[in-house]
């Protein structure tokens, strides 16, 4: 096992570049499936959860490698229903394997997935939306048995008490484009990692009609076909980035995204006074000046705030002048981080789906314990910050989201490392 040792109180500074989207690359991956020609996808992050997938690829039959350090080159000409449990376990995402290999297969057993522990995740939605196509659906020992037999084009909702559901949007899409007829997906989430995973099915030759809004048209029934697609970059990651110059009172540069993507952060940061901003080309610039102020936040599906960045706003906030508050809207049982954060010095109340965040803390180092991949990440940012040496454990969550983040903290004048334990 290893960990991570951070000496704080560093100011971060230079240009720093992100990586592919996770939450984008892993339904795209997944949708590979439903063509048994090849398929190249460029701008792969190497995370863990990706190599996963792979795992899983291998298992059922699917003939994947890398031809270059970013890129991997797809072929699922012949490939299994039958998903081993051992390696579903290990993420969630792992789930949008259940509407690629309905769309290619008709029929697919499949354990219920692992990923984070941060709140109760149903899966409803994505059974009320296979359902709707025709869909039989068993299930015995949490293992799900799914068969087509008299599959037909619908209309289906698939909004829940959280708001719209990603990857529940994404599974029943791929099980739709193979579907003769027309599906309409009425609530449909409209976060860009959604819209991306669209534009690549529409390169392999889907017919979807309303892509970025919560009516998604699919015209189903007929072949897809490979092609070469570069999958969009991580605005979670790059929203992190922004956090890490702001809490060191740094100044960078954070390139690889597009324009607009990470308006959902940047517009409720900039209420705290922070002087961010990004260029037509995408470029995101972080200028730290006068100490932010506090704000409110509420986390909610996109276009309102990202729930994947509430723990990094909440390290931040606790250098802020005046107190704050956020509400979790989305996954209840993210403020796991808040009991490490205060070992730190930092004075945050946790009531119900809300934490008050005092500002102006004194963060000192001390060992931390990452209990999920963004509550890791808001511990990175606050031993940044900290006076003396802080040492973050069970960093292998970090691995599931973030490509060489030590690395890259480093290019930008960082003393961190990974040690073993």
């Amino acid at each position: 096992m290893e960990a991570a040792y951070i000496v704080g109180d560093r100011r971060l500074v230079g240009d720093v570049k992100v990586s592919g989207s996770k939450n984008a690359c892993l339904p795209i991956l997944a949708a590979s499936l439903l063509t048994d020609e090849e398929c190249i996808i460029n701008n792969v992050p190497r995370l863990s959860d990706i190599d996963t997938m792979l795992e899983i690829f291998k298992a059922i039959g699917v003939d994947f490698s890398y031809v270059n350090p970013n890129a991997l080159k797809i072929r699922a000409h012949n490939i299994s229903g039958e998903v081993p449990g051992s390696l579903v376990k290990k993420i969630r995402a792992s789930i949008c394997l259940m509407g690629a290999l309905l769309g290619r297969l008709r029929r697919v057993v499949i354990p219920k997935p692992g990923g984070c522990i941060i709140g109760d995740r149903p899966f409803d939605l994505h059974i009320k939306g296979f359902k709707a196509l025709g869909y039989e659906i068993s299930e015995e020992d949490e293992i799900w048995t799914l068969d087509g037999k008299d599959l037909h084009g619908t209309t289906v909702c698939l909004s829940g008490p959280r708001g719209s559901t990603m990857t529940g949007t994404t599974n029943v899409v791929m099980a739709a484009v193979m579907v003769p007829g027309q599906t309409i997906i009425e609530d449909a989430a409209i976060e860009p990692e959604v819209v991306d995973f669209c534009r690549y099915l529409i390169r392999m030759g889907a017919k979807i009609e309303g892509v970025g809004t919560s009516v998604l048209t699919i015209h189903g029934g007929k072949p897809l076909h490979g092609c070469e697609y570069t999958i969009i970059g991580d605005r979670i990651e790059a929203g992190t980035f922004v956090c890490a110059g702001l809490i060191t009172g740094g100044n960078i540069r954070i390139s690889g995204l597009e324009s607009g993507l990470l308006d959902s952060f940047l517009y409720p940061l900039r209420k705290t006074g922070a002087n961010v901003f990004q260029d037509i080309d995408g470029t995101v610039h972080v200028q730290s000046g006068e100490p932010l102020g506090a704000i409110d936040v509420v986390t909610g599906p996109h276009p309102g705030f990202p729930t994947d960045l509430q723990a990094q706003l909440c390290a931040l906030l606790t250098q802020s002048n005046g107190n704050s508050t956020i509400r979790e809207n989305i996954y209840p049982n993210r403020f796991m981080y808040v009991t490490e954060l205060k070992k730190m010095g930092a004075t945050i109340d946790h009531v119900g789906p809300c934490v008050h965040i005092k500002g102006s803390c004194s963060l000192q180092g001390t060992h931390l314990q990452a209990t999920d991949l963004r509550a890791g990440a808001a511990l990175y940012l606050a031993g940044l910050r900290a006076i003396g040496d802080t040492f973050v454990h069970d960093i292998f969550h970090l691995d599931r989201g973030y490509e060489a983040l030590e690395d890259k903290l480093r290019l930008l004048g960082a003393k961190i490392k990974r040690i073993k334990k």
